[in-house]
């Protein structure tokens, strides 16, 4: 079983704030962090201006994986949205995959979630579902 995603509340407000201001759309981004601790979001546009695809542009991922660098972080998750689906990992989403050690976090701006943010370890074409716990800054 994967371990659990640390995250501060503060990011998990700002990957829901993300999501719900681009509600048509699959909005994305990375995160990142010190000590396997996800303390910063880094917003992307969503290259495909899509509702069902997600994609990061090079240009984009240069710049945020340069910014981690030259802050000292490490790269530590992925979010996207699920605008018009269940907040879990689609066919797609596991196959395009590119980070098997970082959480995958999929966000649903839709006010009849249960859960609107769910993380999982995507590795070797199998999806697992990683426990979300929240820590203090």
């Amino acid at each position: 079983m994967a371990g659990p995603a640390l995250i501060r509340a503060d990011i998990l407000e700002a990957m829901l704030s993300h999501v719900r201001r681009e509600a048509e759309l699959e909005c994305c981004g990375l995160l990142a962090g010190r000590s396997g601790i996800i303390s910063e979001i880094l917003p992307a546009e969503n290259s495909l201006h899509s509702r069902i695809a997600y994609e990061i542009s090079p240009r984009d991922l240069f710049h945020m994986f340069r910014r981690m660098r030259a802050e000292g972080l490490d790269h530590l998750g992925i979010y996207h949205s699920h605008p018009a689906t269940e907040n879990i990992p689609s066919p797609r989403d596991i196959e395009l995959s590119c980070y098997p050690d970082q959480a995958h976090f999929i966000v649903s701006p839709r006010a009849d979630a249960i859960r609107p943010v769910r993380a999982f370890q995507i590795r070797d074409g199998r999806a697992e579902e990683m426990e979300i716990s929240v820590v203090k800054s």
